[in-house]
């Protein structure tokens, strides 16, 4: 237990038992820019094989995100749901455990805040926007993070592979909100298939016109410092890092681990159902069928990136919006398709949990 994440320079994050070791181990600050680098240079590459005019594509890949007021905000706006769900999956795994249901797990947080919404609205019980708002947030973070609670439940009482759990539970869910956006919850007057939007009066204001970046950016700048402290200041974190350093210890020093997996597994749960709920408040303000596809694995790639680290979450993900929207107004602009940022996305996961690279530079660090 002596290795230390030089980013966080916290207590020691040693290798967690189980399948998830080699995964969690932390970085170093040289792999943390080595991931970056390898992204771009495969895209620079791609660029110069797929596109006519690569010099052009390139500026509009690298500076186009950045070329006004509403692709500036547009990007910041796409990386509010990649931090909250890297905050899940952050803290699932530093109790020991992986979540990988967070495409079901958004998609059930926003569908749940927009049914509580609408719910409220049509009873003219929310007559408070502020009021009716937080309940539809909470009740979209409880739904969600049942789902989460259920794997760790299962993985605390019978050692079944939240890995499994997770993942099968979210391809369930999402066929059965599919039915419930296109069917009760239909909005017939709109030409997309998506639920009716909520009241004006719940939906978070705009701080970047024209662009959609919302006030869900403070909200989320605030979870990130509530989860730092909360994992490095208070019992309940203590015994989450404890539980996923190890387990046999904590169990020793009488912390209901059992308890600790299944509660972990639910805040990583609710914080994916979080990042949906700020989705529906702030941006879409209805739930399009299957709006959420990808982000649940992307944010799972930035908290890889970040080492489940909360505060190297935000340059994480700011990175992936950032190669999203360059992706989008290339292909605007140039010859060059979107997928070329979906590729990218899958070198940058590849290289962040690649085995061979964790044990090159965890011995570059011992040394």
């Amino acid at each position: 237990m002596k290795e230390r994440s030089k980013l966080s320079g916290g207590p020691p994050q040693s290798r967690i038992i189980g399948n998830n070791a080699e995964i969690s181990r932390p970085l170093t600050v040289f792999a943390y820019l080595f991931i970056p680098f390898i992204s771009l240079l495969v895209l620079v590459l791609l660029v110069f094989i797929l596109s006519d005019t690569p010099g052009k594509t390139l500026y509009f890949f690298f500076l186009g995100p950045f070329r006004n007021l509403f692709s500036f905000g547009n990007m910041l706006n796409a990386a509010i749901p990649l931090i909250i769900g890297a905050l899940g999956v952050s803290v699932a795994m530093k109790a020991g455990s992986f979540n990988l249901g967070g495409e079901g797990q958004i998609y059930l947080g926003a569908f749940c805040t927009t049914a509580v919404s609408l719910f409220l609205s049509k009873y003219a019980i929310g007559q408070s926007g502020i009021l009716t708002g937080i309940i539809s947030v909470i009740f979209g973070f409880v739904c969600a993070g049942l789902l989460g609670a259920f794997s760790g439940f299962c993985k605390a009482m019978w050692n079944t592979s939240e890995l499994i759990t997770s993942f099968l539970l979210s391809c369930a869910v999402i066929p059965i909100v599919n039915f419930l956006v296109c069917g009760p919850f239909l909005d017939t007057q709109s030409s997309l298939q998506s639920t009716r939007k909520i009241a004006e009066n719940l939906r978070f204001p705009l701080i970047m016109k024209p662009s959609g970046l919302s006030a869900s950016v403070f909200i989320t700048a605030a979870l990130i410092i509530i989860v730092q402290l909360f994992l490095s200041r208070t019992k309940p974190g203590y015994e989450i890092r404890m539980t996923g350093s190890n387990e046999l210890f904590a169990r020793y020093g009488g912390i209901n681990t059992k308890m600790v997996t299944a509660a972990a597994m639910a805040i990583s749960g609710g914080f994916y159902g979080l990042a949906g709920s700020m989705a529906v408040m702030g941006t879409y303000h209805s739930v399009i069928k299957e709006f959420s596809a990808g982000l649940g694995w992307n944010g799972l790639a930035v908290a890889l990136i970040s080492g489940f680290y909360p505060p190297a979450i935000i340059p994480s993900a700011l990175f992936f919006a950032w190669i999203q929207a360059g992706a989008r107004i290339a292909m605007q602009n140039t010859g060059l398709t979107y997928e070329v940022a979906s590729i990218v996305q899958a070198v940058i996961f590849l290289v962040s949990t690649s085995l061979v690279i964790r044990n090159i530079y965890s011995r570059r660090r011992k040394n």
